[in-house]
C-alpha cells in the first residue's frame, strides 16, 4: 500500500504517523513540510495529497494540520476525494465504512501517538464500504463526475 502523508508543519505526531505506517509496511510518499522540513501552506498540503489520491497515484491520503480542518476543506475541493476529519478511532472507521473516505484529516493539536495508533488501526481495517452505504457513495461519485463535465 502507497499512502500520501502531508502536514503544514514539523509536528511531532506527523513525524510519529509516517514512522508507525513505515513500521506497519506501507510505502509513504510525503508532502510539505514532511518533504522540506519547513513550514508549508495547509492548502498546498491538502491539494498536493488530494491530487495524488484522485489520479490513483496513492491508494490513499493523511493529511494534518493544526486543526485538521483548513487540509479537510482543501482536500475535499479535488473531485474524487473524500476526505474525513477524524479525532478518534470510531469515527475513523465510520469513515471508511459508511463514506468511504479515502483522504483521513488529523489535528495535530488533539492527538496523542496512542489515539494516532487506534485511528490508523481502525482506518486501515476497512476494506471495503458496507454495502448499504453503495448508493450515497456512487451518488457522490457521479456528482463529481457531473463537475468534471462543467
Amino acid at each position: 500500500m502507497k499512502v500520501a502523508v502531508g502536514s503544514d508543519d514539523n509536528y511531532s505526531i506527523a513525524r510519529f504517523i509516517v514512522e508507525e505506517l513505515k513500521r506497519r509496511g506501507v510505502e509513504v510518499i510525503p508532502i510539505g513540510s514532511l518533504s522540506t522540513g519547513n513550514p508549508y501552506p495547509w492548502v498546498k498540503v491538502g491539494l498536493e495529497v488530494a491530487e495524488l489520491v484522485a489520479r490513483g497515484e496513492v491508494d490513499m491520503g493523511i493529511v494534518i494540520c493544526y486543526t485538521g480542518t483548513g487540509v479537510s476543506i482543501a482536500a475535499n475541493k479535488v473531485c474524487g476525494v473524500r476526505a474525513a476529519l477524524c479525532f478518534d478511532a470510531k469515527t475513523a472507521r465510520g469513515a471508511r465504512l459508511w463514506n468511504d473516505a479515502n483522504v483521513l484529516a488529523l489535528s495535530a493539536r488533539l492527538l496523542s501517538e496512542e489515539v494516532a495508533r487506534e485511528i490508523l488501526d481502525e482506518w486501515f481495517s476497512v476494506v471495503k464500504p458496507d454495502p448499504s452505504e453503495l448508493w450515497n457513495i456512487e451518488e457522490l461519485k457521479r456528482f463529481d463526475m457531473e463537475t468534471r463535465k462543467s
